[in-house]
């Protein structure tokens, strides 16, 4: 059987490093002399300004000639996104103003093109079909530095309820334009080296939105003045995406979508509901907290310190019961109280006088937490915490999930495991089953913590028994295939796929609120191609990944779901229990968003083991599939897969993750591991004009030539191989041919 092998967070996110990342700065023809100039950039600034729709951009970018003698005239160039909509246009070079143009994508492409046939280096490639600007630049002397300042104006599109931003960021050791003659005489060739990045975007009418969110980077929002600013956590790595949801409706849905070819298309879609007390759902609070006597001592006082904040969430119209067990099973009242300050008051006293002593009779506990019924329009909830396994009363795990599960009713449970001594089957079932949640607090991590978040984050429910009532396409493989309930002060996220695009129309989604049904709906249009927010597909595959992994341990691998795994896992570049990956570089566990490494990703020959129940590491396990199923940005996502390769050992071989797709090293090609030996294989030279016609016929397959030399490409049903023995020239029937065959299935 294959070992697990550690992963370099580089593939977590596999985001490639892009030269469009800011702009650069391209010499022109030079006397040998000046051969020897290196201009290097040193940093960009990136603020933004949104006023009404339109996002006023000014970037600041520093450049310094490292080299021995002065650079002559340059050309800045800086890609302009094909979707934006650009005016008010203004360049400087320090305090002088540049004479700068804009070219459409058209004209734009023939200079990419020629940038990168002269270069040889694909770094630009993702750039045909985008727009461009350009500007001549003063020469700089060896040894000074110069900032350049570009601002303009765009138009930022609506995504459902909310306006989206785009800012291509490229990776930490991002690919910008230094051009270094080297030895005399020589042509200047491209080096790579770091240019930090810090972004601010401020929404100056702040009140006109609810908090920004971003499914790429942790971003933190805070208002001040009355304004709304967004900055990402640490410095900016790769393509940022940033949301800002309208503010007005009680609930806001925002859409964004990814089609790159005929398969189905990939979607988020994204409920932001307000901070208004007047929308709650009124709340039956049940806890049941473990006073075995393994649960003495410090988790005992962590314990206490965690019911106390859960007592502080509640309000004047929720409900309380609170249980405890260990041997036997008692309670502070058998009905519901209701949670006024006086009975709070009483509560935390009894919460005060707990002790720790005794078995552990679970089941007992659970027939007690479920046996008082809630009104229709109140939202049951219970939490449970427990640090041990069964050992009072009924023993097996699967019988008791069976017991609970039956009388569980509407109940949402948000079960807490402490420690490694507890049943990952048992949690897992109580959390899937009611639209919550089974989270692990490890030895060293606290309790308080853990359960205060938790806390915080369920106190104002809005809408329950979510469901997405009408879309205007046929929508499948939808995760979390069960909606939880949508609380106040955190966006839902939802991943899913899509058929046939090209489509606008309505998205309405519909949950309850005290006892009736409430619809919300927003203009909507799924995407018939679309290469943007290729975010989403790693996302979706993560949820997906999550979904699986538990769902084997709660029913047992067959072997459809482990091929399902497998094939996830090596579409998307993920870490899984059933695939295999070896690292180039044993200690290359990277931050996220960096350059990808070299890995091979194979699937595992031999069955694995039966998933273990109880010890380290199947909280590890579990815990892992919690966080992968609810991973809400690629920031998620990279820390979810660099934790699982930080427990693995790290072994060299060749393989790497871009954009979604894994490829291998045979042969001196890099292979798609979507490719099949039915499909027809179809050459391409290198930098040709048939390269350059595909480009822009297919502009998908940017990233991956882009990033490697020699690669074949599947598409649906051809594979595109690009090698200096490729074909130069295709005709327009032959391209026509080649692009339906690699976009369609038919």
């Amino acid at each position: 059987m294959h070992t697990l092998t550690a992963l370099t967070t580089a593939l977590v996110l596999a985001a490639p490093a892009a030269a469009h990342a800011q702009g650069w700065i391209e010499p022109r023809p030079m006397p040998v002399p000046f051969a020897e100039s290196a201009v290097t950039k040193l940093r960009t600034s990136v603020a933004v300004r949104v006023v009404d729709r339109i996002a006023h951009v000014e970037v600041e970018e520093w450049f310094r000639n490292d080299g021995r003698v002065a650079m002559g005239e340059g050309d800045y160039l800086y890609p302009l996104p094909g979707e934006a909509v650009f005016s008010n246009f203004s360049l400087y070079q320090g305090d002088q103003e540049l004479t700068g143009e804009t070219m459409d994508a058209a004209t734009a492409r023939g200079i990419y093109e020629e940038i990168v046939r002269r270069k040889k280096d694909p770094a630009l490639i993702e750039l045909v079909g985008h727009g461009l600007m350009r500007a001549r630049v003063f020469p700089i002397a060896a040894g000074e530095t110069r900032r350049i300042t570009l601002r303009y104006t765009q138009v930022l599109p609506r995504a459902g309820d909310a306006l989206h931003y785009r800012y291509a960021a490229g990776g930490r050791n991002a690919q910008v334009a230094t051009w270094n003659g080297g030895q005399t005489g020589g042509a200047p060739r491209p080096e790579r080296a770091d240019a930090p990045i810090t972004f601010r975007l401020v929404a100056e009418e702040g009140a006109r939105f609810r908090d920004a969110f971003s499914p790429t980077h942790t971003v933190r929002s805070n208002r001040v003045d009355g304004r709304l600013e967004v900055t990402p956590e640490g410095g900016l790595t790769g393509d940022l995406a940033v949301f800002l949801p309208l503010a007005g409706a009680p609930v806001g849905i925002t859409l964004a979508t990814h089609r790159p070819s005929s398969e189905p298309g990939y979607f988020m879609l994204t409920l932001s509901p307000e901070q208004l007390e007047g929308v709650r759902v009124p709340r039956d609070v049940t806890v049941v907290v473990d006073v075995s006597g393994s649960m003495s001592g410090e988790k005992l006082e962590q314990t206490r310190g965690a019911l106390r904040q859960l007592l502080g969430t509640l309000d004047a119209g929720d409900r309380l019961r609170l249980i405890a067990f260990s041997n036997s099973v008692s309670v502070w009242r058998s009905d519901w109280t209701p949670a006024t300050p006086d009975h709070l008051g009483q509560a935390r006293r009894w919460v005060d006088a707990l002790a720790a002593n005794g078995g552990t009779n679970i089941a007992g506990a659970l027939e007690e937490a479920f046996r008082a019924a809630s009104a229709p329009e109140r939202l049951p909830m219970v939490v449970f915490m427990t640090d041990g396994l069964p050992s009072v009363g009924e023993q097996d795990p699967a019988r008791i999930a069976a017991a609970a599960e039956a009388a569980r009713g509407r109940a949402r449970v948000f079960a807490f495991g402490v420690g490694y001594d507890v049943n990952t089957l048992l949690l897992d079932g109580l959390g899937a089953a009611g639209r919550g949640s089974a989270q692990y607090v490890q030895p060293g991590e606290d309790v308080e913590q853990a359960v205060g978040l938790l806390a915080a984050r369920i106190r104002l429910p809005v809408l329950t028994d979510l469901a997405l009532a009408e879309t205007p396409v046929r929508i499948s493989e939808v995760y979390p295939s069960r909606l939880p309930d949508l609380f106040a002060g955190e966006e839902l996220v939802v991943f899913g796929r899509y058929e046939r695009g090209g489509t606008d129309g309505r998205v309405t989604v519909t949950g309850e609120r005290n006892g009736r049904t409430e619809r919300y709906t927003t203009a909507a249009s799924f995407a018939e191609h679309t290469a943007e927010d290729d975010f989403i597909p790693r996302l979706w595959a993560s949820r997906k990944l999550g979904e699986l992994t538990r769902t084997i341990r709660l029913e047992g691998a067959t072997p459809e779901l482990v091929e399902e795994v497998r094939s996830t896992a090596l579409r998307y570049g993920l870490l899984s229990e059933y695939t295999s990956y070896l690292v180039l570089e044993p200690d290359a566990i990277v931050a996220a968003n960096e350059r990808p490494g070299l890995v091979r990703v194979e699937p595992q020959t031999a069955p694995p083991p039966a998933m273990a129940m109880s010890g380290a590491g199947a909280v590890a396990s579990s815990e892992a599939a919690r966080r992968s199923r609810e991973a809400r940005s690629l920031a998620d996502v990279a820390a979810v897969q660099e934790e699982a390769a930080a427990r693995l050992k790290a072994e060299a071989h060749g393989t790497r993750t871009l954009a979604g797709r894994s490829f291998t090293l045979r042969e001196g090609v890099w292979e798609d591991a979507s490719h099949t030996e039915d499909k027809q294989v179809v050459d391409v030279q290198a930098f040709s004009t048939a390269y350059f016609e595909l480009l822009r016929r297919l502009p998908e397959l940017a990233p991956y030539w882009k990033a490697l030399p020699d690669v074949l490409v599947a598409g649906e049903r051809v594979s595109i191989r690009v090698t200096e023995r490729g074909a130069e020239r295709l005709d327009a029937a032959e391209l026509d041919r080649l692009v339906a065959a690699f976009r369609t299935r038919r």
